[in-house]
């Protein structure tokens, strides 16, 4: 409840499971809240910290109100929802004011009448005149639609979703909470359609049942005021349940290697060199490795594989790498069929990632190879609640030798963190062996921390601050979006502080994160169909389609919008005069897995780095900055064979890296088309090469 329905389901995208339907009727329910009634919900992030609230007010039994406002990590949506309900149990009126996560307006508005509905809002407008019996589902709010969600689904009945879609409910646990007038009847309710993936609820069980808890495990949990003690158990009790449903998804959706493998007349790309090896080749595979790489049919009767695949003259690359995620259990399905073999989390929920890094090792957990990152933030009002949240020196160097212990390569440094103790933490980081990356801490400039020791800088808008900030500036706030898209138009790339910070950059070896793609949102209007995901907005659900219209930033006018572009392009044009300038740079993402990835190399291409090249940032640059290279990064004799074949040709067309045809990694093989299918994507590939027995 506390992150925006298409917002959140963008963010989330993974897999949709074919949940079943439980066959009879579901009654028609209206709201059971009393005139005069309160109901308050706070949200827990992980750190146990409360980081906002959904109050209910009803006036009468019809007529609610809703006050939701969740700040985390310096922002966060405010908005005020105004609901009446038909009798029915659906939505009759609707309308949400105030304030998304970025700062643009939120105005929403929905009516329904004798079967004819309109809504409007700052991103879309519509009306139907088949608007009986179903439910319009708001673009932004506090979730408080799944009660009446939860309602029109009872006894198995599918749901149709205003403006488009339709939803089904499947209970996946029951609990009970509590003691004495505390004591509840729950039930976890996951429904299916919304997105790429389930979303799960908790509800009272009965006749009418309520909405009580929205639970994202690792992240947050909203909960009724007085039942904060409970979390726990509904955590507990909803990973369960989780796993439960991702069990088997692996198997259904790819297939062992056992044996000697081979993939006959590939063109393989030679990522440490950026460039195709001349000729066809056929590539070996045994226990997870590249046992032999030979020219096409060298050897072909003494070898006697178990199996053999004929790439056809498809372009092999090793799989790629996306330096800049947080991951979760849903999104790996998305991220392999993408061909992203690993991912590296650049901050997250210590427990959270070390159980998932153990899941997908064991392969209970469908995804790609995790490269954990240490999360270390200051104590402040604006502290993001990953990792360790530390004050002293002391506790600093803790969290240090936490994260050393426990295998993590690289720590990331954050906002809140204090300046005083920066440089005795990055040096101690780097006595214990660890790589130190991040944000720059407030009042600082990137300048700074590159001084201080980082060897390497996230996001695109922390470089750019650099030369719009002074020691007032506190970029904790909104105010690390808003100074680089007003303020990047107007800095002078041939100028002194520009020419000397890149020197710096380049004698100190400090590496580039820019996340590109993620920072599309600062020059999106509403109602404007994401640059981002424009490319493959026509292969997602109709339902998710609709996020990918909504803006994030506040552009009142022509004029603002404008500026936004150009600072957006000044941007990426700056990520090419750090390449050519002889910069590092690795390709993360910090959005919606997969998809942001190939993107982010298509904006390298328009920054002026050939294709080619681009590719080598996506596979050896991310292997040798995560320190794996020993065993990924490139096609080679002994290393890991995680590896994708393309149809096309992306050394020459960067756009040709969607059309995955084959991913192989951890020993198995996939298809990304029959991924994309079960998670309801219109695939890229129209035919998948197959594996054949050789009958040996």
């Amino acid at each position: 409840m506390n992150i925006p329905f298409a917002n959140r389901r963008l963010l989330a995208l993974s897999v949709l499971f074919s949940l079943g339907l439980i066959s009879a009727a579901a009654l028609a329910q209206s709201p059971s809240q009393a005139a005069g009634s309160e109901r308050r919900w706070v949200i827990i992030v992980d750190s146990g910290n409360q980081a906002g609230e959904i109050v209910e007010s009803c006036g009468t039994a019809r007529d609610c109100k809703l006050r939701y406002i969740f700040k985390d990590n310096g922002r966060g949506p405010e908005i005020l929802e105004r609901i009446r309900y038909a009798a029915d149990g659906t939505l009759e009126r609707y309308a949400a004011t105030g304030e998304s996560t970025f700062g643009s307006s939120v105005d929403e508005r929905f009516a329904s009448k004798n079967g004819r509905a309109q809504w409007q809002s700052t991103a879309e407008r519509g009306s139907t005149d088949a608007a009986a019996g179903k439910l319009y589902l708001p673009l932004q709010g506090s979730g408080i639609v799944y009660e009446a969600m939860a309602r029109l689904t009872a006894g198995g009945k599918t749901l149709a979703m205003l403006p488009t879609g339709e939803v089904t409910r499947r209970t996946l646990t029951t609990l009970a909470l509590g003691e004495g007038e505390q004591r509840r009847e729950l039930e976890l309710v996951a429904f299916s359609g919304l997105g790429l993936t389930p979303d799960f609820v908790w509800i009272t069980r009965g006749a009418l049942p309520q909405i009580f808890a929205y639970v994202i495990p690792g992240y947050s949990v909203t909960v009724p005021a007085g039942f904060e003690g409970l979390s726990a158990r509904l955590i507990e009790a909803q990973k369960t349940a989780e796993n439960q449903l991702l069990a088997g998804f692996a198997a259904r959706l790819s297939a062992p290697l056992e044996g000697l493998s081979v993939i006959r007349n590939a063109r393989l790309f030679v990522s440490e060199r950026a460039r195709l090896r001349d000729g066809l080749h056929d590539v070996y595979i045994l226990r997870g490795r590249i046992s032999s790489i030979q020219p096409a049919g060298a050897g072909r009767e003494a070898t006697q594989p178990v199996r053999e695949l004929d790439a056809g003259g498809r372009v092999m690359l090793p799989g790629l790498f996306d330096m800049h995620a947080h991951v979760g259990r849903w999104e790996g399905g998305l991220n392999l069929a993408t061909g992203v073999t690993t991912v590296r989390d650049l901050g997250n929920d210590n427990p959270t990632v070390q159980q998932i890094i153990d899941e997908t090792a064991a392969g209970t957990v469908f995804g790609p190879q995790i490269v954990p990152t240490g999360f270390l933030e200051g104590e402040s009002p604006y502290s993001a609640r990953n990792g360790f949240v530390i004050s002293t020196l002391d506790q600093a160097k803790r969290a240090v030798d936490w994260y050393a212990a426990h295998g993590y390569p690289q720590i990331k440094i954050y906002n809140s963190f204090p300046r005083e103790h920066l440089r005795a933490t990055v040096a101690y980081a780097h006595e214990r062996g660890l790589r130190v990356s991040g944000h720059v801490p407030a009042f600082l400039r990137a300048r700074d921390v590159v001084e201080a020791g980082f060897d390497e800088l996230n996001h695109i808008n922390q470089i750019m601050l650099n030369f719009l900030v002074d020691e007032r500036t506190d970029t904790r706030t909104l105010q690390r979006f808003y100074l680089p898209a007003e303020k990047t138009a107007g800095l002078d790339f041939e100028g002194s502080a520009v020419r000397e910070f890149i020197d710096l950059l380049k004698a100190r070896g400090t590496n580039i994160d820019p996340t590109l793609t993620t920072f599309d949102f600062l020059r999106q209007r509403d109602g404007e169909l994401s640059a981002a995901y424009a490319a493959i907005a026509d292969h997602l659900p109709v339902t998710l389609q609709r996020g990918l219209v909504s803006g994030g930033m506040k552009i009142p006018n022509e004029r603002v919008h404008a500026l936004y572009n150009r600072s957006y392009a000044r941007m990426i044009d700056f990520v090419g005069r750090m390449h050519r300038a002889g910069i590092p740079l690795v390709a993360g993402t910090d959005a919606i897995a997969g998809f942001t990835l190939q993107r982010e190399l298509e904006l390298y291409v328009q920054a002026g780095i050939p294709a080619a090249e681009v590719l080598r940032i996506a596979t050896w640059n991310g292997a040798k900055y995560s320190r794996v290279l020993a065993d990924r990064g490139s096609l080679e004799v002994g290393k890991l064979a995680d590896l994708m074949l393309v149809d096309g040709d992306p050394t020459q067309d960067i756009a040709a890296i969607r059309n995955v045809a084959l991913v192989v990694t951890q020993g198995r093989s996939i298809d990304p088309a029959a991924v994309f299918r079960e998670l309801g994507i219109k695939p890229f590939v129209a035919t998948s090469p197959r594996w054949e027995k050789t009958g040996r």
